[in-house]
């Protein structure tokens, strides 16, 4: 069964403060006002779903949540080869062990296709 990506970054979230991090979840999208016009979220598109940093050595992280068959948007892989070129650690996460392993061992770009 495939869980919903919301129950995969809840997990995440809990798995991480477990492990010494502390993690922030991104309320990302837009929303109409009641003028007619929209507002969108301050962070750039393609933005990872949580961000944050281990408390051992402060170095900032970045965790894209996808399900088991859920692929990157073109604007997530344009924010992927950004982190990269600065050698962010950040990764797919479609599990709690992924995301660990992502921030535990300081991963850029674990789960993206190169």
């Amino acid at each position: 069964m495939n869980q919903p990506e919301h129950k995969i970054q809840d997990a995440i979230r809990v798995a991480l403060s477990a492990a010494d991090c502390t993690v922030f979840r991104v309320n990302a999208g837009q929303v109409r006002l009641p003028d007619g016009r929209f507002f969108q979220t301050g962070v750039p598109k393609g933005h990872p779903d949580l961000y944050g940093f281990r408390w051992a050595d402060n170095k900032i992280f970045y965790i894209e949540v996808k399900t088991k068959t859920g692929r990157p948007r073109p604007d997530q892989i344009k924010f992927h080869h950004f982190l990269q070129q600065k050698k962010v650690i950040h990764g797919i996460a479609r599990s709690p062990e992924d995301a660990v392993k992502i921030v535990c061992e300081g991963l850029v770009g674990y789960g993206f296709e190169n």
